[in-house]
C-alpha cells in the first residue's frame, strides 16, 4: 500500500514540475518569426520599404498578435504627422505601408498631389492654361514620379523638333509663359515664326546675321526699341519721324521695301 502512494505521489510532482516549466515559459515572438507566416508583406518591405525597412521593424508597427491583440494595425497618423498631407484620410488608397513609395494613383486627383506639390500648383495658378484645367494623374498617370512625354499629346512646331527641345521654351506647369535662354538656336524660333525667319534669312542687313535671341531676350514676345541697340543716330530727323520704321522697313527686312512702297514714297 505505502509502496504504491509513493508512486502515484512521484507521478504527482513530476507533473507539478512540468506543469510549472511550461507556464514559465510563455512563448514569445519576434521579428525573425513574421516571415514564418507572412511571407508577402516582408518581400515587399525587403524590396521597397524605404524608411519603413530601414528605421523600423515590423513590430514597432505590430505591438502583439491576433486575436490576443485585436487591433495591431495602426494608423498612419500615428507616426505621421506636421503636415497638411498627412491629414488626408484614406492612406492606402494610394500607399501600401510595406512598400510606401510605389504609389499607386486611382480617380482623379488635383488637391491631394498639391499637399505635397504646391509648386506646381502656384505655377498653374499663376499662369493659366489647359494644363491647369485636368487632373494631375491626367499627365502623371497610374505610377507616383511618371513624368510623361510632352509630344504624347502635343505635335512638335516642326518635324525637326525632338521631346528633348520642349523644355528650351516651355516648363509643363506654366506652358504658354515661354522663357529661353541666350543660347536658344533661331532654328526653335523658325519653326513657329517661319515667315519672319524667311525675311531675315533673305535680308542683306546686319540683321540677318544674329540670333533671334539676340533682339528678342529672354522672353516670348519681347520686342525691344531700336535705339536701345542704334541710339539716335540721325538727330533731329528723329522729331520728325519718331518710328525707325517709317524709313527703315521691319527689323527683320530693313531697307528692302515693296515696289508699291517705293513709287509711293516718290
Amino acid at each position: 500500500m505505502m509502496k504504491k502512494f509513493l508512486v502515484i505521489l512521484a507521478g504527482a510532482l513530476l507533473l507539478a514540475g512540468v506543469s510549472g516549466v511550461t507556464m514559465a515559459q510563455t512563448a514569445t515572438l519576434g521579428v525573425a518569426d513574421c516571415v514564418k507566416c507572412h511571407d508577402v508583406q516582408p518581400a515587399q518591405i525587403d524590396a521597397n520599404g524605404a524608411k519603413h525597412k530601414t528605421e523600423i521593424d515590423c513590430q514597432a508597427c505590430h505591438e502583439g498578435h491576433r486575436p490576443k491583440s485585436a487591433k495591431n494595425i495602426p494608423e498612419c497618423s500615428n507616426c505621421h504627422s506636421g503636415k497638411s498631407h498627412y491629414q488626408i484620410k484614406g492612406c492606402v488608397s494610394c500607399h501600401n505601408p510595406h512598400q510606401p513609395l510605389l504609389v499607386a494613383i486611382t480617380g482623379q486627383q488635383k488637391d491631394v498631389c498639391l499637399t505635397c506639390h504646391a509648386g506646381p500648383g502656384k505655377e498653374m495658378a499663376a499662369s493659366p492654361s489647359k494644363h491647369a484645367t485636368f487632373a494631375c494623374n491626367f499627365c502623371h498617370a497610374d505610377k507616383h514620379g511618371m513624368i510623361p512625354k510632352c509630344v504624347d499629346c502635343h505635335k512638335p512646331h516642326s518635324a525637326s523638333m525632338t521631346q528633348a527641345d520642349c523644355a528650351t521654351c516651355h516648363k509643363a506647369h506654366k506652358p504658354k509663359e515661354l522663357l529661353y535662354g541666350a543660347s536658344t538656336a533661331s532654328t526653335m524660333c523658325a519653326a513657329c515664326h517661319g515667315n519672319v525667319m524667311t525675311q531675315l534669312t533673305a535680308s542683306k542687313a546686319k540683321h540677318s546675321q544674329l540670333a533671334c535671341v539676340t533682339c528678342h531676350a529672354n522672353k516670348h514676345k519681347t520686342v525691344p526699341n531700336c535705339s536701345d541697340c542704334h541710339g539716335l543716330p540721325h538727330g533731329s530727323m528723329h522729331d520728325k519721324f519718331p518710328k525707325c520704321g517709317s524709313c527703315h522697313n521691319i527689323a527683320h527686312d530693313l531697307n528692302n521695301w515693296p515696289k508699291e512702297e517705293k513709287a509711293k514714297k516718290k
